[in-house]
């Protein structure tokens, strides 16, 4: 967890770095000014900023909160405040702040919102990891086939195989558990009938320019896709 800390206030700005060192939190730096914060926000991407509404500079904490949430909405900012008024929970709600601290700081306040904001993070990050697993198939011999971008890899180089054998891999990818009837490929990948050796001369291509286990042929019905076991 990469913490960024803005505080023009000298003594809350160590002690609150004090406290998140000893709890094992990664501090990146403590800045005074709401342009530091933007530019460190932007170069080291923390996962969390504290961020104090009022600083003696001429971009407010609010400001800046604003910038960096739309450069990087990612990024989780926690308002440090010595008011809890209304035009206070408006700006907070306008930057999209996970929460604010209200000063004088209290030790379980911050730690407790922090363990929120932590708990949010990893659950984000555990959607991202599901989503990025279902858009990408991993197949026999260290390939992969990204859906979303339709493209083949192998070991994480790009595989240029043509619109149509790209094609019939994606096709045979979205059914990957599955085997495709020779007349429901051809359908697909043709707008006109086509006979089946054009099929079988795209299958051999592609085995030719990847490994012969990419498809795999399946009781001389159809095809299927070759996955890793």
């Amino acid at each position: 967890m990469k913490i960024l800390i803005v505080e023009d206030e000298i003594i809350p700005a160590n002690y609150l770095k004090e406290l998140l060192t000893l709890e094992g939190y990664d501090v990146l730096e403590s800045v005074e000014k709401g342009a530091d914060a933007i530019r460190v926000a932007k170069q080291q991407k923390p996962d969390i900023i504290l961020m104090d509404v009022m600083l003696e500079d001429n971009i407010s904490g609010c400001d800046a909160a604003l910038e960096i949430s739309r450069y990087n909405p990612e990024i989780l900012i926690v308002f440090l405040t010595a008011y809890s008024d209304k035009e206070m929970i408006d700006f907070a709600i306008a930057s999209r702040a996970f929460g604010y601290l209200l000063k004088p700081y209290r030790e379980k306040e911050i730690l407790a919102t922090l363990a929120l904001a932590k708990a949010q993070i990893k659950n984000l990050l555990i959607k991202t990891d599901d989503v990025n697993t279902q858009k990408v198939v991993t197949l026999i011999g260290n390939y992969t086939f990204h859906t979303e971008k339709d493209m083949l890899f192998h070991h994480s180089q790009k595989i240029n195989l043509g619109p149509q054998a790209t094609k019939l891999i994606g096709l045979l990818c979205q059914h990957k558990h599955q085997t495709l009837y020779t007349e429901t490929i051809i359908n697909t990948l043709w707008e006109t009938p086509t006979s089946h050796q054009a099929l079988r001369s795209l299958v051999y291509r592609i085995r030719e320019l990847t490994i012969p286990e990419i498809i795999l042929n399946s009781s001389k019905t159809g095809y299927q896709i070759g996955l890793k076991t």
